[in-house]
């Protein structure tokens, strides 16, 4: 497996937000996190990508160890993400935006971009070139130079997706990437989802939209009270009672 977690619990006071979550992402795969409000879905990403460190347990990376790294050496590492809440710079461009994203690959030092060197020239203008290809692969080419602030919300949710392609990761984490969208919104956040995967990147996505979850995950984690309580494919999670129950209710049903 690509990404896997092993008993990784995190505490806060006498609160166990993730208590003891096992699971593993494969290379390519699209695997859904999903749960009730306060489960410690959010939480559990904030682990992977090193915002908080764990209280316990093991976060493996292709054979490497990277619980309690630093957030940029993991992202360095190939863990990438979004948040929530839209985290763009809303006083520059879509373009540069992405642009942001793709400085993890980026090789000429500032000195040589700040005197305009022929290598640093070459390598922003592919930079760029990148930015605009990435916009255009979320369908928002014609939305390049406009301030990311005068973008709609679905819009600069697919502007935060491009920003986490552009530095190539091999796993994405997403955090409700179709929140408060329109259906034909999410649809196109859906293919979108399934082009990254089939590309070869790993997605971990947490999501509320049921039915986008079962429709592109391959697999399904179920966390409660920052347990896991179901592992499996979209077919064997919506029949599992623990998960009726828990979460999922007479959506499946319908």
């Amino acid at each position: 497996m690509l990404l896997s977690l092993a008993g990784v619990r995190r505490t806060f006071g006498g609160l166990a937000a993730v208590d003891g979550a096992t699971l593993a992402v494969g290379a390519g795969e699209v695997h859904g996190l999903i749960g009730p409000n306060g489960a410690g879905k959010t939480t559990l990403l904030n682990l992977v990508s090193g915002l908080i460190a764990p209280s316990a347990g093991q976060i493996v990376l292709d054979g490497r160890r990277i619980e309690g790294l630093p957030s940029h050496r993991i992202a360095a590492l190939g863990i990438t993400r979004t948040y929530q809440n839209i985290r763009l710079f809303p006083a520059l461009t879509a373009a540069d935006n992405v642009l942001v994203g793709a400085h993890l690959r980026r090789r000429a030092p500032l000195w040589r971009r700040m005197l305009f060197l022929p290598s640093a020239t070459v390598e922003e203008r592919a930079a760029r070139d990148g930015a605009l290809a990435l916009l255009t692969r979320v369908g928002l080419a014609d939305r390049a130079r406009e301030r990311a602030s005068n973008l709609s919300y679905g819009e600069q949710r697919r502007v935060e997706i491009a920003r986490a392609l552009a530095s190539h990761p091999r796993v994405m984490l997403l955090d409700e990437p179709t929140a408060g969208m329109n259906p034909g919104e999410v649809a196109s956040i859906a293919a979108l989802i399934r082009g990254v995967a089939a590309a070869g990147h790993s997605v971990l996505l947490v999501e509320h939209n049921v039915k986008l979850v079962m429709d592109v995950c391959d697999r399904i984690t179920v966390l409660n009270f920052g347990r896991v309580i179901a592992d499996g494919t979209p077919s064997e999670v919506a029949r599992d009672p623990a998960v009726i129950t828990a979460y999922l209710g007479g959506e499946v049903a319908a």
